[in-house]
């Protein structure tokens, strides 16, 4: 590790502290929670609509509704959980959508584990599958995507 780096762990480390320290943080993260839940309830009515209704393959079905999940979650995010009112909101998207990416990738690499490598029903493992990947989501937005 060279100085440089060691730095910036430190200052993360420093940062993350003091973080945690601040009431409004964790009512972000209360807040951040109540959207999360929104999104999660759209997430899986969509994805059990195209599974069941629409006869989509799961994978499909998770792509879709990721993508409706993704558009409720920066507007109520960004109007009421960061309330970013001042930054530019395209900037903001495109910052939402690239963490929104990663955690999805997360999301569905657990949920291809959990059905095809665990036989898990598919609503069921994406209904796992969202809460793991959550955490990477809120520390993105918070540090990243809304930062002020």
């Amino acid at each position: 590790m060279t100085d440089e780096s060691a730095a910036v762990d430190v200052r993360l480390h420093h940062r993350v502290r003091l973080g945690l320290r601040k009431p409004a943080n964790w009512l972000e993260l209360v807040r951040f929670g109540v959207v999360g839940a929104s999104g999660y309830a759209v997430n899986l009515a969509v994805f059990a609509l195209m599974v069941h209704s629409a006869g989509a393959d799961y994978r499909v079905a998770a792509v879709t509704a990721w993508l409706v999940a993704v558009a409720n979650n920066f507007f109520w995010n960004r109007r009421w959980t960061f309330r970013a009112h001042d930054g530019h909101a395209g900037f903001q998207a495109a910052r939402f959508l690239a963490v929104s990416v990663a955690a999805f990738v997360v999301n569905l690499a657990v949920l291809e584990l959990l059905v095809a490598g665990f036989d898990m029903a598919e609503v069921p493992a994406q209904a796992i599958a969202i809460v793991v990947a959550t955490p990477c989501n809120f520390l993105g937005n918070k540090l990243w995507s809304f930062a002020r």
